[in-house]
């Protein structure tokens, strides 16, 4: 079966004797369809000829940053674009360093840092290099940046050790490309998103805001599209670029994200409340820029509209989930939010505790519903959004049978 039919799929290798299993990948990746062409580190082609690949593959391998018969003198653009998932399989712990530290002094570490399409990575090494703090420090922060970790395995290694470090059998690869180009969970849901702060004037230079850094609701927006879904995302001001494929609407104030969200929510399905809206606004903006006196000045605060409150009481709502952030009694403030305002499930995350929650690149969930509940386990926040989108989408799918 052409499982992989018109999908284009670039494979690194690396140095290590685990490159001679890529030549099986290649293999079953062309038979389900895939098209497949090889990128080779310097150090990958002293366990393997490219000439290997090429036959399995139909195509000629890519091994120098500046190659003189490359068509184009950009083929680490081209290739970066041509492709819909990169894997590097097998990659060594020397390579997965580079990574993480953003080098591109070959041809296979510029894709990866050229590439927007997806990157996983299938480590292969000595267990005790695998087991060493500064790889393990790596990993967590290619993770962190949304790249796939696969493996790695664990049993005999070429070396005679045994223990976690050898790359995964090319079967279970395969498996797990077939899963990033399933059928979606989501497959042409409408969903609306918000995420980041608000930004709320005191006069034209200044303003309330909070520490939201908007990682979180953009990882969930390519989750969701990821799982077939159509979304659109209203975010507040951040330094981030929306998730290719991904309908932005920007907005800055909280009443401002209010009329984005109540203009575009009768068309959709799902309703992700994931941004930190301010709650309060100054009742009149200066016009101009307030000098300092020297005197106590006093801000006239008043309300600003609850967007998920006000979405969730809609005549015909959309699937509705919120988010608590809090820094105690989590289960019982996010479950008081979760009945107040008649919510189908809330998601809840400690703040204010390092590495976690706001600014940061990990996070971990409490995800509550009427009956039941779920934890989502520390992780990189790409992870996390995948879980959550996982469980949206089960308890969405229960709701409307």
């Amino acid at each position: 079966m052409q499982l992989l039919g018109n999908r284009k799929i670039l494979l690194g290798i690396t140095g290590g004797i685990a490159a001679y299993k890529a030549a099986e990948l290649v293999r079953l990746l062309t038979r389900a369809g895939a098209e497949v062409r090889v990128v080779m580190t310097p150090a990958a082609q002293e366990f393997v000829q490219p000439l290997t690949y090429q036959a399995l593959s139909g195509h000629r391998v890519y091994t120098d940053l500046f190659d003189a018969e490359a068509e184009s003198a950009m083929d680490h653009i081209e290739l970066a674009r041509w492709c819909d998932l990169l894997v590097v399989a097998p990659a060594s712990a020397d390579f997965l360093g580079k990574m993480s530290a953003g080098y591109a002094d070959n041809l296979l570490l510029t894709l990866c840092l050229a590439s927007k399409q997806p990157v996983a990575v299938a480590p292969a090494m000595n267990q005790q290099m695998f087991a060493n703090p500064a790889t393990r420090d790596n990993l967590r922060q290619l993770i962190g940046r949304g790249v796939l970790v696969w493996g790695p395995d664990e049993g005999e290694q070429a070396c005679g050790d045994v223990g976690p470090g050898r790359m995964l059998e090319p079967a279970q690869l395969l498996n797990n490309i077939l899963s990033q180009f399933g059928p979606g969970k989501l497959d042409g849901v409408r969903l609306l998103l918000t995420a980041g702060p608000t930004r709320e004037p005191i006069d034209p230079v200044r303003y309330i805001s909070n520490r939201s850094s908007g990682k979180m609701g953009y990882a969930i927006a390519e989750a969701a599209m990821k799982q077939g879904a159509r979304v659109t995302l209203v975010s507040g001001p951040v330094f981030l670029a929306p998730p290719f494929g991904v309908e932005l609407v920007a907005v800055e104030s909280a009443q401002q994200m209010y009329e984005a969200v109540m203009g575009e929510v009768a068309d959709c399905e799902i309703f992700i409340a994931c941004a930190a809206v301010s709650d309060y606004r100054v009742a009149e903006t200066a016009q101009h820029k307030i000098k300092k006196t020297g005197e106590v000045l006093t801000l006239q605060l008043v309300p600003n509209p609850d967007i998920l409150a006000e979405v969730s009481a809609l005549q015909a709502r959309p699937f509705c989930v919120g988010f608590a952030a809090e820094t105690e009694n989590l289960e019982q403030y996010a479950r008081g939010k979760l009945q107040q305002k008649n919510l189908d499930m809330i998601a809840a995350n400690r703040v204010g505790s390092a590495g976690s929650g706001f600014e940061a690149d990990f996070n971990q969930l409490e995800v509550y519903w009427i009956d039941g509940g779920q934890s989502i386990e520390h992780a990189g926040k790409s992870e996390v959004a995948k879980q959550l989108i996982d469980l949206i989408a089960e308890r969405y799918t229960r709701a409307r049978s």
